[in-house]
């Protein structure tokens, strides 16, 4: 398939090096020298694609989404910091009838670990005695924090916790993506943990969802891919 890259950063980059060896065809990339581009003017460079993969910055997702809805071409939307912005963008690509799938985290780990967590917080919601807390730390050149994923586990253990409980986040050094759901009580503490060890889990969820939302229409949820594949 024809793959467009917005965002030619070090995800970029990599996207682009595990795409060609599985035989994808980069169809072109937009980088920083396109910051200034309009919707209409990236259609033009994006038409054509059968999938585009954004890893770029969350001011400029409007601008790409409008930008694929109008080239027809599927947008898998791994860009985070934009979640004030999901209902607008939602209803821009249904009005459309285009095709999107974002994820707070493209990686299939993670999205596996979302599954204990939810399983786990069930579980703990028949002991009161236990209290709950998420932490999540990064490299300090991340700037969103709390962090997508870390909301995204808050969202999935509110389900079954319903007090109140602490999502803490770290900015410092080089410290990979690591998030941990615990719970805690005055005989112990259970702590669950994901560690990225390098982008290549996030940027090998990309692809899968570039392949999964090829000539489909539709607002989606990584996590959704992610059912279809379990199931």
């Amino acid at each position: 398939m024809k793959i467009a890259l917005i965002g030619y950063g070090a995800m970029g980059k990599l996207i682009e090096t595990l795409a060609v060896n599985k035989n994808h065809e980069i169809y072109c990339t937009i980088d920083d020298a396109d910051a200034g581009l309009s919707a209409d003017e990236l259609a033009g460079k994006l038409r054509g694609a059968d999938a585009a993969i954004d890893f770029s910055v969350a001011e400029a997702v409007e601008r790409n989404v409008r930008a694929c809805l109008a080239a027809k071409v599927p947008l898998v939307e791994g860009t985070t910091g934009w979640n004030a912005r999901k209902d607008a963008i939602r209803k821009l690509v249904e009005a459309a009838d285009g095709a999107f799938v974002f994820g707070a985290n493209f990686s299939v780990g993670v999205n596996l670990f979302y599954r204990i967590a939810d399983f786990a917080a069930a579980l703990f919601a028949r002991f009161p005695d236990y209290e709950t807390f998420i932490e999540e730390r990064h490299h300090s050149r991340k700037k969103d924090a709390p962090s997508g994923t870390a909301l995204k586990l808050k969202d999935i253990v509110a389900k079954h916790i319903a007090r109140d409980f602490s999502v803490a986040a770290t900015r410092a050094g080089a410290i990979p993506g690591t998030h941990t759901v615990g719970f805690d009580a005055a005989p112990d503490t259970i702590e669950l943990t994901h560690t990225a060890r390098s982008r290549e889990g996030f940027a090998r969820g990309a692809i899968l969802a570039a392949e999964w939302i090829a000539g489909k229409k539709g607002f989606y949820e990584f996590t959704e891919v992610m059912d279809e594949i379990l199931s």
